[in-house]
């Protein structure tokens, strides 16, 4: 998102983050009502239109989005999307992609609440090695969901997959993920959703791939050279690969770092090129 959609993302968020911090408010029942918002706006263009349009005044908006989903979602739902579609945003589908991240930091505010948020970051990162490690799996839950029979298949397969093997937190976000990919890559879709829960922790996630697994003091170290260097925690993902020759690659959002001694041969090779 960039411009206007942004700013009204990060004022959606606020309003999110004031809303839970009420104990008293069902973040998983937010979660599951604003996922279903995000279905209804992503299948009618028309509405989302309507509800993104410039020309129209922002109350007006809130009290049709008050009309549509008033009696079928908790007031909390219908209070934060109203605000949502007052503010202004550069295209109409970056309305429906901010009600589904709010859904998904709703879910993560309840696994904050019930002490699982680190165990679904560790399981959603795993959840991504096993992919990509199993190219038939990853074909088997990617792609656009054509009929309701084709999601049920892909939903019983996660939950073959992951029912009483991750906290339920983790199944729910990655069945949503499945069964609306909305154009997504399922490992687009992951990474998005373990930023979220680093966001929830207020730390940063770093990818570590390594030849060998690291020790303990190694682990430990290079937690707190990197939160040094960022000046906030660090998480630590761990990824073993062979490939690498020796010494480790560190990947934070977009920046890469690579000591890598296959990084080196490929620098070598390049200079020798020249």
């Amino acid at each position: 998102m960039n411009g206007a959609s942004r700013e009204a993302l990060a004022a959606a968020r606020e309003r999110l983050d004031a809303l839970t911090d009420s104990t008293s408010v069902d973040a998983a029942g937010l979660a599951e009502e604003l996922a279903a918002v995000t279905a209804l706006l992503d299948r009618e263009v028309s509405l989302r239109r309507v509800l993104t349009d410039p020309a129209q005044p922002g109350e007006a908006k809130a009290q049709l989005a008050g009309r549509l989903l008033g009696g079928q979602v908790g007031g909390e739902t219908v209070d934060l999307v109203s605000g949502m579609v007052r503010s202004r945003w550069s295209r109409s589908r970056d309305l429906v992609d901010a009600v589904e991240q709010l859904a998904d930091v709703a879910d993560l505010v309840a696994a904050e609440r019930d002490g699982t948020l680190s165990d679904a970051e560790d399981e959603l990162f795993r959840f991504a090695r096993i992919l990509a490690a199993a190219p038939e799996l990853r074909s088997a839950l990617s792609g656009k969901v054509a009929d309701d029979s084709r999601r049920a298949a892909k939903t019983e397969l996660l939950h073959r997959l992951l029912g009483g093997r991750a906290q339920p937190v983790t199944e729910r976000l990655v069945t949503r993920l499945v069964s609306q990919p909305r154009g997504r890559s399922l490992e687009g879709g992951l990474e998005a959703l373990s930023r979220l829960a680093a966001e929830r922790r207020d730390r940063s996630v770093a990818v570590v791939t390594s030849a060998v697994p690291l020790s303990d003091g190694q682990k430990q170290r290079l937690g707190a050279a990197l939160t040094r260097l960022y000046g906030r925690e660090v998480h630590l993902n761990l990824d073993v690969d062979p490939q690498v020759l020796g010494g480790i690659r560190v990947r934070i959002g977009d920046e890469v770092i690579d000591g890598t001694v296959e990084e080196r041969l490929e620098q070598a090779t390049r200079r020798m090129a020249g």
